[in-house]
């Protein structure tokens, strides 16, 4: 049988007990003599209340996804590629079910019809790395008796082939950017995001892949140029400009006009950072394999314990809302970050209060969808598997 890895294996342990601010104190600068105080605020288990929350609203919206979100073939949301199935077969399989449940198995046998011959598993082409990353991690969390183990070797192959490589360092070609080096995008060949590149690095982890591994550590390098950190890991002309340690999408190539855009640009011409790509950035490094001491993480915590917020995407709004969410709870746990003090040294069990927020914002069928229809949130299917996942992570 082969044994799938399992994700929280790279969880990097600095649990915040105590306020991250000044820096001075920040994650792994717990006084010896508070270790055993600190100890009953740290534990990762939610309290009993909070657990039988998340199996109702769990529940409820796996009773939706089955009778009502799925397809008679087996597939969610299909007019937008095959990225829902592969999200909404994850999310029943982290929250608990087994992959001979019909919605399960079907969703399997939908999923494996994308698979190509070029190793990729997608639709149209559009989104082939986005929908091919996110199809690995869920081929990967079904793969216990080894069944999709040539899929996914081929689906590395595929994705690692699409990303900014060495020939993007070479000042003799033409089309090489060496800002965008280690990234990929939605389709390939074209401006790479943060995003995608975070999709990556979690589906080469979920087929084994080491940290170590020259395709993420490549993009490695790319999500450290997506942080506003003035460091050496940033030789970007927007490391200085906002330095506050959060995470942009995508490096612009391009003159920018600040004037265009208050929800991207500051008015010095930097990238403002904002919330599930500061979340994406931090699980990111933490897969490829950086630890607590590094600067990029401490920046990254530093971020997120000034930005802690439920009610929406920090900077975005409630644009993005339920992606924010996944990514919040997924950077929070594959961190090791069990509990923390905002910015106003109030304490924030993150899960507990996760669940609460999810559950006040299901809807009567068990879905949840956003209002906001930016990246297609509108849609139940894919706004109830973003939810479904982030409280997989509440366990």
């Amino acid at each position: 049988m082969t044994q799938r890895r399992n994700f929280r294996q790279p969880r990097c342990v600095f649990v915040l007990a105590v306020s991250l601010l000044p820096m001075a104190t920040a994650v792994n600068s717990i006084p010896a003599n508070a270790q055993e105080k600190s100890a009953a605020v740290t534990s990762p288990a939610i309290s009993q209340a909070a657990s039988e929350q998340r199996q109702q609203i769990v529940a409820k919206a796996m009773s939706f996804l089955s009778k009502e979100g799925q397809s008679d073939a087996g597939t969610f949301s299909d007019r937008v590629g095959s990225g829902v199935t592969a999200l909404a077969v994850t999310a029943a399989l982290k929250n608990g079910h087994a992959v001979d449940e019909p919605m399960v198995a079907a969703g399997l046998k939908a999923l494996e019809g994308y698979v190509k011959p070029d190793g990729g598993i997608y639709g149209n082409g559009r989104l082939k790395n986005y929908e091919t990353c996110v199809a690995m991690v869920c081929f990967a969390e079904a793969n216990q008796s080894g069944r999709y183990t040539k899929t996914l070797r081929d689906a590395k192959h595929f994705v690692t082939e699409m990303q900014y490589g060495e020939a993007q360092l070479d000042p003799s070609n033409p089309d090489g950017h060496p800002e965008w080096y280690g990234g990929v995008g939605y389709g390939g060949p074209g401006r790479p995001d943060l995003s995608n590149t975070g999709y990556m690095i979690e589906a080469l982890r979920a087929a084994e892949t080491e940290a170590s591994d020259p395709a993420i550590q490549r993009a490695l390098a790319f999500v450290s140029r997506c942080q506003n950190l003035d460091s050496k890991f940033n030789d970007t002309q927007f490391a200085a400009k906002v330095n506050d340690g959060g995470f942009y999408y995508e490096i612009p190539l391009t003159k920018i006009d600040p004037s265009t855009s208050d929800e991207r640009y500051t008015a010095n011409g930097g990238l403002r950072s904002y919330g599930s790509m500061s979340y994406t950035g931090l699980k990111s490094m933490i897969f490829a394999g950086l630890t607590s001491e590094d600067p990029r993480v401490k920046a990254a915590v530093q971020w997120i314990t000034d930005h802690y917020d439920l009610d929406q995407n920090p900077g975005m709004g409630n644009a993005g809302l339920y992606y924010y969410y996944h990514t919040f709870a997924a950077g929070l746990d594959a961190a090791g970050i069990d509990k923390l003090k905002d910015a106003d040294g109030v304490e924030h069990d993150w899960r507990a209060e996760l669940i609460s927020e999810l559950a006040s914002r299901q809807n009567e069928d068990g879905s949840w969808s956003n209002e906001n229809g930016r990246w297609f949130e509108n849609d139940k299917n894919l706004a109830t598997t973003l939810a479904l996942m982030s409280l997989a992570h509440c366990q």
